[in-house]
């Protein structure tokens, strides 16, 4: 099993910066992939970046040039930094780890981009 723990969160002003952390344990030599979704008030939670084990990555258009995605191997920890934040982007942001078929979870981490 793997177990998630994001970090990171909070409420910063529009073009302000953030970096979420994803700190993972247990059984973390049989990730595959890992990734960052988000879900806003009244939203479907919506996929923001993922990184493969290869390093290949992935990101939505929305957050294309602002967010970047990363991992380091040795802390077990992934990355998000957000810059030029914009209220858009305000939501719960939740990491999650893929073993196999088995999708884990974090418990996610609330960023609030202020106006």
């Amino acid at each position: 099993q793997v177990q998630l723990v994001e970090s990171g969160g909070g409420l910063v002003q529009a073009g302000g910066s953030l970096r979420l952390s994803c700190a993972a344990s247990g059984n973390i030599f049989s990730i595959s992939a890992m990734g960052w979704y988000r879900q806003a008030p009244g939203k479907q939670r919506e996929l923001v970046a993922s990184i493969a084990s290869g390093g290949i990555t992935n990101y939505a258009d929305s957050v294309k040039g602002r967010f970047t995605i990363s991992r380091d191997n040795a802390k077990n920890t992934m990355y998000l930094q957000m810059n030029s934040l914009e209220p858009e982007d305000t939501a719960v942001y939740y990491c999650n780890a893929l073993v196999g078929f088995k999708l884990t979870w974090g418990q996610g981490t609330q960023v609030t981009v202020s106006s």
